[in-house]
């Protein structure tokens, strides 16, 4: 399961007059910290609103400081869970914006397209026999290359899994 996950940054910006002047610094500033590591991931601003449910600006002045919300939106791709996607998300997010703090607002979950597997599908039925037998040779003197080749990325799997297990803790 692919999942898009949005999380909101509180991002301080010093030395600023206006508003629109700390939402670019702001940007900018964050942008600097995600790339090059990070360059997939989208900055945008968060859109606020008081209790009452007035619209507010994304950023908060006061003595020529301010406080910005932005939306940092990434896609993260093969988890299993909604809360899994968050986690890794916030975490790899969370590892380059050091001091800044992160809220999830948002794990919408992307459908796949399925239609393509189908169409693929289809086209491969239309074989004759000669070709099926043809296919069938090969793929025999295939299978022990390819038997090599999995006991071969067996041990590479292997030690790749602890290492994704560290980033989801």
């Amino acid at each position: 399961m692919n999942c898009r996950v949005v999380v909101e940054a509180a991002v301080p910006v010093f030395d600023v007059e206006t508003a629109d002047e700390a939402i670019r610094i702001a940007i900018s500033k964050t942008g600097e910290m995600l790339n090059p590591d990070l360059n997939y991931v989208e900055i945008n601003m968060s859109e606020r609103t008081s209790p009452e449910g007035e619209e507010l600006p994304p950023a908060f002045i006061a003595a020529d400081e301010a406080l910005v919300a932005l939306e940092l939106e990434m896609t993260v791709f093969n988890v299993e869970r909604e809360e899994h996607a968050s986690r890794i998300a916030r975490k790899e997010i969370g590892q380059r914006l050091e001091n800044i703090p992160l809220e999830v607002e948002e794990v919408e979950v992307i459908e796949e397209d399925e239609g393509t597997d189908e169409d693929e599908d289809e086209g491969e039925g239309e074989e004759t026999d000669e070709d099926e037998m043809a296919d069938d040779e090969s793929a025999d003197a295939a299978v022990t290359d390819d038997q090599d080749e999995d006991a071969q990325s067996d041990d590479e799997d292997d030690e790749i899994l602890p290492e994704f297990e560290d980033l989801v803790e």
